[in-house]
Formats: C-alpha cells, sequence, structure tokens
C-alpha cells in the first residue's frame, strides 16, 4: 500500500474556524500511524499536477481565478469557499497526489494507495470551485486514466454528494460514477434518477440515503446497486472519494455511520479493480476522521480493523430497493 500526502496541504488557509482546517489532515494522517507508523515513514510526497491536466476537467478561466485570488493573498471562492496564499499550490498538490498514485500503482507492485490530502476536490464542477474545494483531485486523475483507455469507477461515500465529480462524467461511458449520500444536503443533487445523460446514461448510480441512515443501510446500497453497477462496468481502476463525514458524530451531517463502517465499504470496493486508490474528501469530526481513516487504512491493508461496532439498522431501505429496480433496468438493456 501507498500512502501518499505532504506537509504543504497544511497550509491551505481557510481562515479562523472554518470546518476544513488543517487539523482534518493531521486527524487523518494519525489514524494511518494508529495502523502502522511506517507507513507513513514510507510515505510519498506527490507532484504538483500540471495545467493540462487540471484541464481535462476544469475550464481555464476556473483555474485562472483560483491562481489569481491565491495571488492576491488569498480570500473567498463562494460564500462557503475560502484561501490562503498558499491554497493554490496545495490544491495542485492535492490533485497531483491521485495522478501519482496511478503513476506509482501503473509501475510498481503495489495494488492500493490512499491520498491523505486537503483540500477535498468532489464538490468542485468543470467551471466552479465550490464546497470547500477547489480543483477536482479524483475527477482530475480518472480523466487522465479515461484519455489512456483505461476504464474508471468512481464511489463516493461521503455524506455530501460529489456534484462536481458527477457533472464531468455525466455524458460519458468511459468513467462509472456512483455516490452513497444523504439527502437532502448540500449541494442538493444527487437524486435517485440523475443517471446519466446521452451517451452515459447508467453510467451514474446515486443512492440519496435520509438523515439518520446508518452503515447497514449503506452496506444494502454497496451490495445490491452499487457493486453490481461496477461489476457490469468492468473496471480498470476503483478510486474511493473517502469522505467521513457521514460519522455519527459529524457536526455537518446527520448520518449514522461508525468508523468501521467505513473499512466495510472500502473491503466491499477492492475486489472489483484490480488498483484502488482512497482520495479523503470531507469528515469534520477530528476523532471520528481519525477513527475512519484507522479503519480504511487496515482495509486498503487487507486487515479487518474495528475501532468502533459496525452502526447497526437505520431508515433508507425503500432508498435502496428503489435504486436497485432502477439498476436492474439498466443491466436488463
Amino acid at each position: 500500500m501507498l500512502v501518499i500526502t505532504d506537509e504543504r496541504f497544511l497550509d491551505h488557509d481557510t481562515g479562523y474556524r472554518h470546518p476544513e482546517r488543517p487539523d482534518r489532515l493531521r486527524a487523518a494522517l494519525a489514524g494511518v500511524g494508529d495502523v502502522d507508523t511506517e507507513l507513513l515513514a514510507g510515505g510519498s510526497s506527490p507532484r504538483p499536477a500540471e495545467r493540462d491536466e487540471l484541464e481535462l476537467v476544469h475550464s481555464a478561466a476556473m483555474i485562472d481565478r483560483v491562481s489569481a485570488v491565491a495571488a492576491a493573498g488569498g480570500g473567498h471562492l463562494d460564500a462557503d469557499t475560502a484561501m490562503g496564499p498558499a491554497s493554490f499550490e496545495a490544491a495542485r498538490l492535492a490533485a497531483g497526489a491521485v495522478l501519482s498514485a496511478v503513476d506509482q500503482l501503473a509501475a510498481g507492485t503495489e495494488s492500493t494507495a490512499y491520498c491523505v490530502v486537503r483540500p477535498p476536490g468532489h464538490h468542485a464542477t468543470p467551471s466552479v470551485s465550490m464546497g470547500f474545494c477547489l480543483f477536482n483531485s479524483v475527477a482530475v486523475a480518472a480523466a487522465a486514466l479515461a484519455a489512456g483507455g483505461q476504464r474508471v469507477a468512481i464511489v463516493d461515500v461521503d455524506a455530501h454528494h460529489g456534484n462536481g465529480t458527477q457533472d464531468v462524467f455525466l455524458d460519458r461511458d468511459d468513467v462509472l460514477y456512483a455516490s452513497i449520500h444523504q439527502y437532502p444536503l448540500y449541494p442538493g443533487t444527487g437524486a435517485l434518477r440523475e443517471r446519466g445523460v446521452g451517451a452515459g446514461e447508467g453510467f451514474t448510480v446515486n443512492v440519496p440515503l435520509p438523515p439518520g441512515a446508518t452503515g447497514n443501510t449503506a452496506r444494502a446500497a454497496l451490495d445490491e446497486v452499487i457493486v453490481p453497477a461496477v461489476e457490469r462496468f468492468v473496471p480498470d481502476w476503483m478510486l474511493i472519494s473517502a469522505g467521513y463525514d457521514g460519522h455519527r458524530a459529524d457536526p455537518l451531517t446527520g448520518l449514522g455511520y461508525s468508523a468501521s463502517d467505513y473499512g466495510d465499504f472500502v473491503r466491499r470496493l477492492m475486489p472489483l479493480a484490480p488498483r484502488t486508490v482512497a482520495v479523503l474528501e470531507g469528515g469534520y469530526d477530528f476523532d471520528a476522521t481519525r477513527a475512519s481513516s484507522y479503519a480504511v487504512t487496515g482495509a486498503l491493508l487487507g486487515l479487518d480493523l474495528h475501532p468502533e461496532p459496525a452502526s447497526g439498522a437505520g431508515p433508507g431501505m425503500e432508498i435502496v430497493e428503489a435504486a436497485a429496480r432502477l439498476e436492474a433496468v439498466d443491466g436488463d438493456r
């Protein structure tokens, strides 16, 4: 397993008491170290994403705006998305971390990587930075892989829907995007019938869970909806947007996951592709982020670690059943 991270992610300054702050990264890295300190000692620093790589996903005007705000000393890209003078380079490094992971896995013998990065990325659309996200790191790597003829499955387990990632690949059939998320919740996208458009119809899969949904419901969503969709797609790569804000302790959401649930999610997804890269997205309770990162690190190493009991029954099974019916229709086409 590769760990890709960099101290320069701590330089992304969002301002006083912003939820997306450097202690999130420290907490996620502590979870890795709780499994094995040698993972951190042997971690790899990323290269920054190049301009042409960012432009696989984002408009030139969007990239220029993020660069200009950083050069001016920082500011807000929207009401929620703050940045400082070092944030442009941190965002380039975050996107570059996933590209670096892909490069190293393709060239080496490892099959899994964990990119512990910030800022997060899955809300960043082709034209807009939003939702704490500057550039869409997972989408950049997926687009680069697809440009090389690879088939990529992205599974997003953040409590917030990855509207940016969905927008990038909505009309494409070479990248499958699947998300389990709370709904309704920011950014208001990810409804059950958002399934892709044109050539991409059926290659977007959403399972929007109600507040209070627990790991059992999410596991059912994986087993009955997302795993079958990914198996039909037959990807070369699995990219996991690993947001830990579905934990019951998170202050920004209302799901009821435990840290151990995240390990279960990753264990279900890893066998579906030859190589798996997990990428840190959200997660705003530090203890929950640390424990969830610990469970995910273990899963990527093939270990079954349970920092707390898995969560049990909760609402939302009727949504899973409806999503499974839609998926069965697509599978019969």
